[in-house]
Order: structure tokens, then C-alpha cells, then sequence
């Protein structure tokens, strides 16, 4: 049983099937979705059945496969060969999957984002786009993609994605996804703003001058203060950017493996920057457009900052100041 809230009431959102009715970008979209709820009850679980965290192999870059990790990779390689998706590119594979050779539709993925906090209750989710099928594959720039979603595995299971009309959420409730909030807009100004604070020192100098006004507040240049969040999940900073607005930023740093970023352009980086600017905001690589980045491997790493406008503006700003 639920516990009901005084103002509660019936269900109001509609079915997510209701506004994913067709074939083609509809049609893969909702499979995607449909194949959300088992996943969620595995993670929900969490060691009653086993260990989800049991690292179980190696990833193309570098980052150990836990035992969920593998699971939802297979788990939406089925849903996906069932929808008749082309072929495949998942950050647990380090080639192409090819699924239906007469497909019309590729999708990249990254079946588990953030999945260093399985198990301890943090946000974790999902992030895919869609392409159509063409010979370039999955090296194209994300102006080739057609649509992109999330999941997000918090307190609640919920479901963003764009067909490139808006940006719309559903709620999971008794296996069902029913629409939640629709056409969200970001704030062009942040006043949250995204990043790991223990890289700083890290940074080139110009974006580290803009990190101390930021922490200066009202007191500094910006005469506002912010605040500030960190879920160590990119798809948890977007589910709540989306939402309540802000900004994130995951730059390229001085460390070594850093020099390009860290997040991972094709099935991370393209899906969030696509939602991004339907939902009225930008994703940068600090230069230029992510949908305008052109990708060179299947696994390439990039530097990301996305949300309000004026925010990442600023920053891309403060990473062209080199003095």
C-alpha cells in the first residue's frame, strides 16, 4: 500500500504509450521505456538476491564492469533487437553490436550511468540517443540524432526523452509510466551549479577565477550567490537540471587521461546535449557545440559543460581566458 497524502488524488498523467503511438523513433522509444521496470526492480533489490557491485570485468575505457553493469547491457541489447534496431553502441561493448541488418534505426547507449554508486542509494540511470541508419554508423555528429532520452533510478523511476518536440517526463507507478511534465524549460541564469571541487586545482586558470567568484557569491564579481551540488552521476545532474534548472561542468583537466575529458561523447555527452537544447539550454565541450563535435572513435572521451545558457556561456568564457 501507498501512503496517501492529504491532497492526493487519482493518477493524472496519461500513459507514456499515448505519446509514443507508431512505428520507427515512437515505436523504439517506448521499448526502451517497456524495458525499464525489471531493471529497476534489480536495483531496488539491491543485495537480497546477490552482489550487483561484483566487478566482473573491464569496460574500452578503463572503468571496471560491475555485475549490473553487464546485466542491463544484455537486458537492453534484447529490448532493443525486439524493437529492430539496426545496431547498437553501448559503453559495455567496445565494438558495434549489429542486431537487424534491415533496421532503419541505430541507438547508442550507456546502460548504467554513475554506476560507481550502485548499491549506496545514490541517483543512477540511463542515457540513449537514436540515429537513423546510414553508412557513417555511430561517427556522425549529434546533429544526426533524431531523438534521445534517460532514465533515472532515484526515488522515483522516471523517464525523459525528446523526439525533437520538447522534453517530457513520465513517472513509474505499478510498472506503468505515466506522463508527468511536459515541454520543461530551463532558466536561462544557474544559480546551482554541478561539478567535483576536489579536481580544481586541477583546471586551467582561467575557469579556477571563475569557480572563486563563484564561491565569493554576492560578496565577489557575480553579486549573487549560488549553491552548490554534486551527485557524481551526469544523469542525475541532468534529471534535476531538467527540473529545477542550474548547470553542470566536467572539464578537461591537467591530470593525465584528463587532457580530453572524461565523459564519453556518443552514448553520455550527445544524448544530454540533445535534450539540453530542446529543453531551451546548451551542452559545450567548452568551445563549440557537443552536437557539433565530430566524434573520431566509437568510445571518445570529451570535456562537458551543460544547463542554463548564460552559465555556460560564462564558463566557456573563463576557459578562453588563458591568463
Amino acid at each position: 500500500m501507498m501512503l496517501r497524502l492529504p491532497n492526493d488524488g487519482p493518477i493524472q498523467g496519461p500513459p507514456l504509450a499515448g505519446m509514443l503511438a507508431g512505428n520507427g523513433v515512437p515505436a523504439i522509444v517506448l521499448a526502451i521505456a517497456d524495458a525499464l521496470p525489471p531493471l529497476a526492480a534489480r536495483l531496488a533489490a539491491g543485495r537480497l538476491h546477490g552482489d550487483p557491485e561484483a566487478v566482473v570485468g573491464m569496460n574500452d575505457s578503463g572503468d571496471r564492469q560491475k555485475a549490473l553493469d553487464v546485466a542491463a547491457h544484455d537486458h537492453m541489447i534484447a529490448a532493443l533487437r525486439t524493437a529492430g534496431v539496426r545496431s547498437v553502441l553501448s559503453e559495455e561493448a567496445e565494438e558495434v553490436i549489429d542486431l537487424n541488418p534491415g533496421g532503419a534505426f541505430d541507438v547508442a547507449i550507456d546502460p548504467i550511468d554513475g554506476s560507481g554508486s550502485i548499491g549506496v542509494g545514490a541517483p543512477l540511470g540511463m542515457l540513449f540517443s537514436i540515429l537513423p541508419a546510414a553508412p557513417e554508423g555511430f561517427l556522425r555528429t549529434g546533429r544526426a540524432v533524431v531523438a534521445a532520452g534517460y532514465a533515472s533510478f532515484g526515488h522515483s523511476i522516471d523517464f525523459g526523452w525528446s523526439t525533437g518536440q520538447g522534453v517530457h517526463v513520465a513517472t513509474l507507478h505499478d510498472r506503468v509510466f505515466h506522463v508527468s511534465r511536459r515541454d520543461l524549460r530551463l532558466k536561462p541564469a544557474a544559480s546551482t551549479i554541478a561539478y567535483n571541487a576536489s579536481n580544481e586545482r586541477h583546471w586551467p586558470d582561467g575557469l579556477q577565477a571563475w569557480a572563486r567568484d563563484l564561491r565569493a557569491g554576492r560578496d565577489g564579481p557575480r553579486g549573487r550567490d549560488f549553491n552548490m551540488r554534486w551527485l557524481a552521476a551526469a544523469v542525475g545532474e541532468l534529471h534535476r537540471i531538467l527540473l529545477k534548472g542550474g548547470a553542470f561542468l566536467y572539464p578537461a583537466d591537467a591530470r593525465p587521461g584528463y587532457e580530453n575529458g572524461r565523459l564519453r561523447l556518443i552514448y553520455e555527452c550527445v544524448p544530454i546535449a540533445f535534450l539540453m537544447e530542446q529543453a531551451g539550454g546548451a551542452a559545450s565541450d567548452g568551445q563549440d557545440p557537443i552536437l557539433d563535435r565530430q566524434p573520431v572513435g566509437l568510445h571518445d572521451m570529451t570535456p562537458l559543460i551543460f544547463g542554463a545558457t548564460e552559465e555556460v556561456a560564462a564558463v566557456q568564457s573563463a576557459l578562453a581566458n588563458k591568463g
